[in-house]
């Protein structure tokens, strides 16, 4: 088919691209503007204002990022979307939101789902109830694996857009934890390394929401000290400053992350990666290569000592290799192809020529 015409869902939380935080928006914000240099139609529907190349259509005058994690942002987000998507010409809908995927079952046109959060317990079973109705895409085979009795369509990596992120070999002295405040992402263990390694340690952290607020004062604050700098949520332009600066990107993770965007971000800046051994984590970064991947506390402390042996070259080769947006977008566009039943309009109220009925579930297709 020639190239597919997408309805871009947004979540209804930041603009795109996001100021700061915000790896979904970003992803979301990249793929929009790659598939538009590459031929094809676009509209995004988002929130606020639109930083991208596509189309746009809005659901809300701004972001809702102050309510993030409340339900009625979603379900506001998501009612507005039939009457948006019946006045557009489309092959296919992929939907980065929460609730937007609920209304698949209703189109006539096939929905793509990016499962951009974990597949276990209540969003497993959350994307369980939508087998058969949407094209489940996975970022990573560490998150097929975690629920294989999904209807996986495709696996398809996040990526950046390398030739936007700043490449620097000469390293500052430091090390840099780039994340949020929460449990699952390992700040106290981030500070226990870096402390025993002898190395200052700057915290980048998100801490907005109340229970990242309360995890900062209970748990945070009080390791805080000499050589162990609070940053707090910084811009994007600071955010690749310290990317490009740091002698490594310290990912020590609690939870199997379904990917972790800012490992990509590092290596498009030539910064290795010290993480542990969850999630994807073994996927995106290449131990000894790109970073070093780790299963305790000492060797976490060991490879800090050692990502002067790694190349930032390499770390920015292997991002533009396999984690370019470019490729993200191609893999994409072989999705929507393989899934898309022909130009129509996205609502119900089809003439007796079309069919409402989702087209076969597509075979997978790995990254």
């Amino acid at each position: 088919m020639t190239a597919p015409r997408v309805a871009m869902i947004a979540p209804p939380w930041f603009e795109l691209p996001p100021s700061g935080y915000g790896g979904t928006e970003a992803m979301c914000a990249d793929l929009v503007d790659r598939l538009v240099a590459r031929g094809n139609h676009v509209v995004l529907v988002g929130v606020g204002r639109n930083g991208t190349a596509a189309d746009f259509r809005r659901t809300a005058d701004r972001p809702q990022q102050d309510r993030m994690g409340q339900g009625i942002p979603e379900v506001v987000h998501a009612a507005a979307l039939p009457a948006i998507l019946a006045d557009l010409e489309v092959d296919v809908v992929h939907d980065h939101s929460l609730a937007g995927p609920l209304l698949a079952r209703g189109r006539p046109v096939p929905t793509v789902v990016t499962a951009h959060a974990p597949v276990t317990g209540d969003m497993g079973r959350y994307y369980r109830g939508l087998n058969g109705t949407v094209h489940l895409v996975a970022v990573s085979d560490a998150q097929r694996r975690l629920a294989p009795d999904l209807d996986w369509a495709a696996t398809v990596h996040n990526a950046v857009d390398v030739r936007l992120f700043p490449f620097r070999r000469d390293k500052e002295d430091f090390v840099l934890f780039l994340g949020r405040a929460t449990p699952d992402k390992g700040i106290p263990e981030a500070i226990a390394a870096a402390t025993e390694a002898g190395l200052p340690l700057r915290i980048a952290a998100k801490c907005r929401e109340p229970e990242e607020q309360e995890y900062f004062e209970h748990e945070v604050k009080p390791l805080l000290g000499p050589g162990v700098e609070w940053l707090g949520e910084v811009g994007r332009e600071d955010k690749l400053a310290l990317l490009a600066a740091t002698r490594c990107l310290l990912f020590p993770i609690r939870w199997d992350e379904p990917f972790g965007l800012v490992m990509v971000e590092a290596m498009a800046c030539g910064t290795p990666v010290v993480a542990t051994r969850r999630g994807a984590v073994p996927e995106v970064v290449a131990h000894g290569r790109t970073g070093f991947v780790c299963d305790d506390h000492a060797s976490l402390v060991a490879a800090l000592g050692r990502v002067e042996e790694l190349s930032p070259d390499r770390c920015r080769a292997e991002a533009a290799g396999r984690f370019d947006v470019d490729l993200m977008a191609a893999r994409y566009e072989d999705v929507y192809c393989r899934v898309a039943v022909g130009p129509v309009r996205a609502t119900a109220k089809r003439t007796t020529t079309r069919t409402t009925a989702l087209p076969r579930r597509v075979s997978e297709q790995g990254a």
